[in-house]
C-alpha cells in the first residue's frame, strides 16, 4: 500500500502538480465560499469562461508561447468583471442579464480567435481542460505569490466581506464601501480563477470554485468552519483527483473535478440521512 502511495511521486512532474493542486484547492474553496454564500456561482462560471480571449490573444502576441498567458487571462478576468457591474449598475438591466451578455460575448470571441490558431487543438487544449501534470516552477512561483495576495486580502477584510454576504442593508447602515467590497471581491475571484486555470481548466474551473464550498455548506453551520472544511474538500479532492490521473491515465483535471462532485453526492445523501434519522426519533 505504502508503495502504491509513493510511486507516482518519483517523478518530479507528480510533485509539482502536487503543490500547483493544493494551492489552488485552498484558494478556490476560500473565494468559494462567498461565491456560494452571495449566490454568485453564474457569476463565477461567466468569469472562468470570459478569460478564454485573454489566453487566445496572449496566445497569438507571443507567436505560440504560453509564458505570458497569465498575465493576458488575468486582464481578461478583470475587464469581464469590471464590465458585468458596469452594465448591471449604469444600465437598467438585471444581473444575471448582464452576466449571459459578458460570458456569451467573452467566450464566442475567445473561440474565433483559438480557431485562427492552426495547431489550437494540440496547443490551447490543456487550457481548456487543465494540465496539472504539464505545470512548471515558473508557474508554481506565480500561482503562489497571487494565491497568498488572495488570501491574506480575504483575511484582511473577512469582516467586511461577511457583512455584505449575510446583510447588505446593514453594510450599507454601518457605512461601509459595499461598491468598492464588491468589486474588490470580484476581483479576488478573477484572480483565483486565472491561478487555477492551468490545474483543472476553463471548463472545469467552476466546480473548484463552487462545489467544495457546496459540500462544506451541507455539512457544517458556521462560516469559519465551512471555509476549513471547504479547503480540506478541495485539497482531498485534488490529491485523490492526481491519483485517479496518474493510475488510471485520464484527465487530471476532469478526475479532481469528478472526485469534489462524488463528495458532495456523499454529503447530500449524508444530509438526507441525518434528516430521516431526525424526523424518526420526533415520532418516537
Amino acid at each position: 500500500m505504502l508503495e502504491w502511495l509513493l510511486t507516482p511521486f518519483r517523478y518530479p512532474f507528480m510533485w509539482r502538480g502536487l503543490l500547483a493542486v493544493l494551492l489552488m484547492s485552498n484558494v478556490c474553496a476560500v473565494v468559494g465560499t462567498f461565491v456560494v454564500l452571495r449566490g454568485m456561482a453564474f457569476f463565477g462560471d461567466a468569469l472562468a469562461h470570459a478569460i478564454l480571449p485573454g489566453v487566445a490573444i496572449g496566445y497569438l502576441v507571443s507567436g505560440g508561447r504560453t509564458s505570458g498567458l497569465f498575465w493576458w487571462a488575468l486582464g481578461a478576468a478583470v475587464l469581464s468583471a469590471l464590465g458585468i457591474s458596469f452594465i448591471s449598475r449604469k444600465v437598467n438591466l438585471k444581473e444575471d442579464t448582464a452576466i449571459g451578455i459578458v460570458f456569451a460575448g467573452m467566450f464566442a470571441l475567445g473561440v474565433t480567435l483559438i480557431s485562427t490558431v492552426r495547431s489550437y487543438s494540440v496547443d490551447l487544449t490543456h487550457f481548456l481542460f487543465g494540465d496539472v501534470l504539464g505545470v512548471r516552477s515558473r508557474d508554481l512561483w506565480f500561482s503562489a505569490v497571487f494565491g497568498a495576495l488572495v488570501l491574506f486580502a480575504v483575511a484582511g477584510f473577512y469582516k467586511e466581506f461577511i457583512t455584505i454576504s449575510f446583510d447588505p442593508v446593514l453594510a450599507t447602515t454601518l457605512r461601509l464601501p459595499v461598491n468598492f467590497l464588491n468589486y474588490f471581491l470580484m476581483l479576488l475571484m478573477a484572480i483565483a480563477i486565472v491561478v487555477s486555470l492551468q490545474t483543472v481548466g476553463v471548463a472545469l474551473m467552476v466546480a473548484m470554485l463552487i462545489t467544495p464550498a457546496a459540500t462544506a455548506y451541507l455539512l457544517v453551520p458556521r462560516l469559519p468552519q465551512m471555509i476549513w472544511v471547504a479547503a480540506s474538500i478541495a485539497s482531498l479532492s485534488g490529491i485523490v483527483g492526481l491519483y485517479l490521473s496518474y493510475y488510471l491515465s485520464i484527465a487530471s483535471g476532469g478526475a479532481i473535478v469528478l472526485t469534489a462532485t462524488a463528495l458532495f453526492l456523499m454529503a447530500l445523501a449524508l444530509q438526507d440521512l441525518h434528516r430521516r434519522i431526525m424526523r424518526a426519533r420526533e415520532v418516537c
